[in-house]
């Protein structure tokens, strides 16, 4: 130990090197103290032997040990025992063996070697102190208690000025809320900020994140977190370029290419900003806002510029605000807003509500699809009020529509299959042959119509109760009695595909943001975030920055 010590000192003297002509010479070691003092050739050969009580002070650094070895033509000393190097109130530095040369400020110290700050407490084997540029680094393991943080490393550096540590290999936080690990970190012991740069984790009871630049606030549990962060719960995970968290109320926000997946029944959120209230089971979305769920092996997709998501598992609600669309492969809609519950697998379609069911378009005042929760798929439809059902006639130019006041249908795997219209029911009908051949067409009123589909299309019509109509070749119908009074063919609006739930407002916005994240992230690839002001200027009597800013990139 001795020998290692000797040669890190030696290595750095500059012997031989001159100072600059206009360099201030070296302050010497000043000999405080000593019970003893002797001169002992052959054990210090060109030096002073100190015993007892040693005490030396050298440019306002204050060094005290039971026995020295003083060199005073190269202004450098080997301390021996209950070594103590202080320097006024901002670093302590104790070991059972220490050098220190004058002529270069620099310090050495070895075996249980422990240096404290006013916030913080190193323990580690081997620690040098660099006096000229106020930094303090090891390569033994080491351990660093600040407050309710542990921090473990294999090496690290101190920087006094800033009460900063930075560590460039592995380290862990522990904290009794959570377990932080990292390959470069820098920590302010005053403050207890903590910034994040490369792959880095942060794991407690509640969640884990993942993060590769980000910064954590240990004392207030806030947090901000930029390029391929997630924030991990049992039952969800949450991603976006940004992601801001605070643990205390467990509330995160999420902005630019967000995701929050839900792991337990596979359904997924997506937009460009999110809230998420973690204690309240409540989720905020919006900015091209999405929401994907599983039904009977297919996607439902569903749209609105506002997303909303309550309640605890299997008492979900979902609500979709302003111009809401959604598509399923057999069946799209639009509507002003709708609320699904998960409980009652109800479905509601508010406002001006239309829905596609495979060539169908049906309309009506109020829309709402029920669900199964045994099976977990679609079980009936309900439309109150003015429902209308149109479909073009296969072959001509012609609609096939039902009109009455309400209507009751039921799903087969996922399809209309069994549906009934009741009261004041009026019906336009192309007949025709099994060689698809018209045969006349058929308009009538009746008091209930019962229709059965077969691949989303009428395979059988039964009219119910007081029917009167007939059935007209084509040339006895002229055209302006061809259509029912309401009758609005809203073709041109269908949904054929999951892209069209989105307008082109919403698919520029997306395009930008996109776009911003990519140039964002190549921009900062490579660098770490900037220091926040707050950290900077923690121990200052200015009025702290607020803790909400977030940090930005260089």
């Amino acid at each position: 130990m001795l020998f290692l010590g000797t040669q890190f000192i030696s290595a750095q003297k500059p012997k031989s090197a001159k100072a600059p002509k206009n360099a201030q010479a070296p302050k010497k070691i000043n000999i405080e103290h000593s019970d003893f003092l002797d001169v002992d050739q052959v054990l210090v050969p060109d030096g002073i032997l100190l015993t007892g009580n040693v005490k030396v002070n050298h440019d306002g650094v204050v060094l005290t040990c039971n026995k020295a070895y003083y060199f005073q033509k190269e202004n450098y000393l080997k301390a021996f025992g209950n070594v103590q190097l202080v320097q006024g109130d901002t670093l302590f530095l104790n070991s059972k063996y220490a050098e220190y040369s004058g002529n270069i400020k620099k310090a050495f110290a070895t075996g249980d070697a422990v240096m404290t700050s006013p916030d913080a407490t190193l323990q580690t084997d081997t620690i040098n102190f660099d006096r000229n540029i106020q930094q303090v680094f090891y390569n033994t393991k080491g351990t660093i208690v600040n407050k309710d943080n542990t921090l473990v490393s294999k090496s690290g550096r101190y920087y006094v000025a800033e009460k900063k540590f930075q560590f460039l290999t592995e380290v862990i936080i522990t904290n009794p809320k959570y377990v932080i690990k990292s390959n470069h970190l820098d920590y302010y012991s005053n403050s207890g900020h903590t910034y994040l740069f490369g792959p880095s984790t942060i794991t407690s009871k509640a969640n884990y994140i993942y993060t590769e630049k980000g910064f954590y606030d240990t004392k207030k549990n806030l947090a901000h977190f930029l390029r391929r962060s997630y924030i991990k719960y049992d039952d969800r995970l949450i991603e976006g370029d940004s992601l801001y968290y605070n643990r205390n109320i467990e509330f995160a926000s999420a902005t630019r290419n967000v995701k929050i997946t839900d792991s337990i029944n596979r359904g997924l959120v997506k937009g460009h900003y999110a809230e998420i209230y973690k204690l309240k089971d409540s989720m905020f979305v919006t900015k091209r806002a999405v929401a994907i769920n599983l039904v009977e092996n297919d996607s439902v997709y569903i749209h609105g510029k506002k997303l909303m998501v309550t309640g605890k598992e299997g008492e979900r609600i979902l609500r979709a605000f302003n111009n809401v669309r959604f598509y399923k492969t057999d069946m799209s809609g639009k509507c002003d807003s709708i609320h699904s519950n998960s409980k009652t697998a109800l479905t509601k379609l508010i406002g001006h509500p239309i829905l596609w069911n495979g060539e169908s378009q049906i309309t009506g005042d109020i829309m709402h699809l029920i669900g199964d929760n045994k099976t977990r798929k679609l079980d009936s439809l309900k439309v109150l009020n003015n429902t209308f059902i149109i479909s073009k006639d296969t072959l001509g130019t012609g609609y096939n529509q039902v009109k009455g006041l309400n209507l009751f249908g039921k799903f087969r795997e996922g399809k209309l299959h069994d549906v009934d219209v009741i009261k004041n029911t009026e019906v336009i009908y192309f007949m025709r042959n099994d060689a698809n051949e018209l045969i006349g067409i058929n308009k009538n009123v009746s008091s209930k119509i019962n229709m059965i589909l077969e691949n989303n299309a009428v395979d059988n019509i039964t009219f119910f109760n007081r029917v009167d109509g007939d059935i007209y070749p084509e040339a006895d119908l002229p055209e302006n009695a061809r259509k029912l009074r309401g009758f609005v063919w809203r073709g041109d609006e269908r949904i054929k595909s999951k892209d069209d739930i989105f307008s082109e407002e919403d698919n520029e916005l997306n395009d930008k943001l996109i776009k911003e994240g990519k140039d964002e992230e190549e921009k900062g690839k490579n660098v770490p975030l900037k220091v926040l002001k707050e950290t900077l200027n923690y121990d200052k009597k200015k009025p702290a920055a607020k803790t909400e800013a977030k940090p930005k990139e260089k």
